[in-house]
């Protein structure tokens, strides 16, 4: 499937938001417009401050817009109220952020399960799901340690397997190499690009690494507040 004919996962409709900050009225996203089909890997760069993360808090619904529509398989996801906002973060986001999150006082396996057992999906079969994850991702003899006895690498690849259990329809990753060393972070490059190819997972990602990004179907520069389609 190409991806002039998959079908939308994710479309923004003339996106804007809008903060006011002593009293000075800030215009970080301005009219934008983003179409995100099946299959794809998408980058996004930009300056510090340009509205990245911004960009990525109002897709994966963490906040609502000051205009326009942001679409998840056409629903309006700025329509539902917090109560169904929240089970569809659970059930159709996946998130990695730049800091991995995990819970210390669990394992890796539990910390890869936690977004299925919050969804109320059946624990075993959450649990058989987590670990095809963690073998995927490299870590079948990490499963029962705990995230202060691995390494950061290591803590990355069980937030993706994690962001992976519930079998989103987009995962929206926010500087996910941004904490690590090169040699570490070409590792979670390669991962992302084999889930990508592997699972058809759709992966939205906003980063500093332009190397990283050169390696996606496309990539944007996020500048004025609207995104330019880069060669």
């Amino acid at each position: 499937m190409n991806e002039t004919s998959a079908s939308p996962v994710f479309e923004a409709r003339g996106l804007s938001m809008v903060f006011t900050k002593g009293g000075r009225r800030i215009e970080v996203l301005n009219g934008l417009d983003l179409v995100l089909r099946e299959r794809e890997i998408v980058g996004v760069l930009g300056a510090s401050g340009a509205g990245k993360s911004t960009l990525l808090h109002l897709a994966g619904g963490l906040d609502r817009p000051t205009a326009g529509q942001i679409l998840h398989n056409g629903e309006d996801i700025a329509l539902l109220d917090e109560e169904r906002l929240a089970v569809f973060r659970n059930r159709r986001i996946g998130f990695v952020f730049q800091m991995h999150y995990l819970l210390l006082e669990f394992t890796c396996l539990e910390n890869v399960m936690m977004p299925g057992i919050i969804a109320g999906r059946e624990r075993g079969a959450v649990r058989e799901k987590a670990m095809a994850l963690l073998e995927q991702v490299g870590l079948t003899d990490r499963m029962d340690h705990r995230p202060g006895e691995l390494s950061g690498g290591e803590q990355q690849r069980a937030a993706v397997a994690r962001a992976l259990v519930n079998d989103p329809s987009l995962v929206l990753a926010d500087e996910p190499t941004g904490n690590l060393d090169i040699k570490t972070a070409g590792s979670v490059q390669d991962l992302f690009l084999e889930l990508n190819r592997s699972r058809g997972t759709t992966f939205l990602v906003v980063t500093h690494n332009r190397e990283m990004a050169s390696r996606f179907s496309r990539r944007f520069q996020l500048r004025d507040g609207i995104l330019h389609e880069e060669d």
